[in-house]
């Protein structure tokens, strides 16, 4: 089995990497990445692919030259490519479409493409969306909840999945929303709330909340999010999206939980008198189904991040 990973470099991607590559199964994987966050943590490092199935191209979604010959070959596809900033996730909307929309196009009418030829075909594609295409709001939402994005990343993500659609009917292929990534990663993003949090906490000593930390995000742990993607490849559930959740947690919770495991920790809040939008998502029973790592309390993973970092 070859497989083909957008955005492999990635936070996901670099996990997702070496989880894969454990499986005698699976005989190739491309990381295709164009390395947008100067990222290079794949690359190097004590943690090494163990043996030679793992090969690198570095590209855009846009070209789709390069995009269709990478695909060359590939049975299963997962398209994990996308502009992430957070929180800055309603600015620059030009670069959202650019990737999460106009790109995810450009992987369909390839994929599309590759299945109207008499080469190999690919059997199935796996794409990482996200909670935040169901916009905000106080009501707790699940798959079936429509969706109203708030943000320009948000919005590019429903039009990412729109794209994704298409190929329900002509391959196995699952859309899966993910609430806030956290957790440590040799290819981790700072920029996500609660690993914000624990750098601030573990080395200057203090976190910074804005509004009064009563808003609630949907959350799951990378550890999670990596084993429920590799085992989604030996399932053959029918086409369809599930949320990818795990905890749906407050600010304030998690700050209680960083001064337990930093009892010194000081905690700033700015404009504490608004009220800021949340976003609460019911976890996926199916979903849930498909991941085989134990699940933890948020202090025993954030405690095991704290081990992590080198001082």
């Amino acid at each position: 089995m070859k497989i083909l990973i957008t955005g492999g470099a990635g936070y996901i991607g670099t996990e997702l990497a070496y989880k894969l590559a454990e499986s005698p199964e699976i005989k190739e994987i491309t990381v295709f990445d164009n390395l947008s966050r100067h990222n290079y943590n794949l690359f190097i490092g004590v943690q090494k692919f163990s043996n030679n199935k793992i090969k690198f191209i570095e590209g855009e979604l846009l070209d789709s030259r390069s995009l269709k010959k990478a695909l060359l070959g590939t049975d299963v596809v997962y398209h994990l490519a996308a502009k992430v900033t957070t929180p800055f996730a309603d600015q620059d909307a030009h670069l959202f479409e650019q990737t999460n929309h106009w790109g995810t196009a450009e992987l369909v009418y390839a994929i599309e493409e590759n299945l109207s030829s008499s080469a190999h075909k690919i059997s199935k594609l796996i794409y990482t969306s996200s909670v935040s295409v169901y916009g905000a709001g106080n009501e707790t939402v699940d798959v079936d909840s429509p969706v109203n994005p708030r943000t320009f990343y948000g919005i590019s993500k429903m039009r990412g999945e729109e794209h994704i659609h298409r190929l329900f009917p002509k391959l196995r292929t699952y859309i899966l929303r993910c609430g806030n990534v956290y957790g440590y990663s040799k290819s981790m993003r700072f920029d996500a709330v609660i690993n914000k949090f624990m750098f601030d906490a573990n080395f200057k000593g203090r976190i910074t909340i804005n509004g009064n930390g009563a808003q609630y995000r949907s959350f799951v742990h990378i550890e999670r999010v990596t084993s429920a993607l590799a085992n989604i490849l030996t399932h053959n559930l029918k086409s369809t999206k599930f949320d990818l959740v795990e905890k749906v947690l407050n600010v304030n919770e998690i700050s209680q939980t960083l001064k337990e495991l930093y009892p010194h920790l000081e905690i700033l809040y700015v404009n504490q008198h608004l009220n800021l939008k949340e976003v609460k998502v019911k976890p996926n029973q199916v979903m849930n189904t498909l991941i085989s790592v134990p699940q933890k309390t948020l202090k025993e993973e954030l405690e095991e991040f704290k081990k992590a970092f080198t001082f």
